[in-house]
């Protein structure tokens, strides 16, 4: 599954960070890593951009972004 599949007021455990060069490390560098728990907050009205709750603090990010990131243990948060 990956995190752009995970439902508002779910969490899920971070399992792999894709994506390639440059965005990879974005992704890595604004604290997506791997065994990183993420809650999903809310999902803008056209479905794009997504806030996640991390690492105590809000991110948004593209659902294009959010589908290279694999996740594992999806639960209610």
């Amino acid at each position: 599954m990956t995190l752009d599949q995970v439902k508002p007021g779910y969490a899920a455990i971070l399992s792999v960070i894709g994506g390639e060069g440059a965005l990879r490390r974005h992704l890595l560098d604004m604290g997506l890593t791997p065994n990183t728990r993420v809650t999903v907050r809310k999902v803008a009205p056209m479905g794009d951009p997504i806030e996640l709750f991390l690492r105590g603090y809000v991110l948004t990010l593209r659902r294009e972004d959010a589908a290279k990131i694999e996740v594992v243990q999806v639960e209610k948060a």
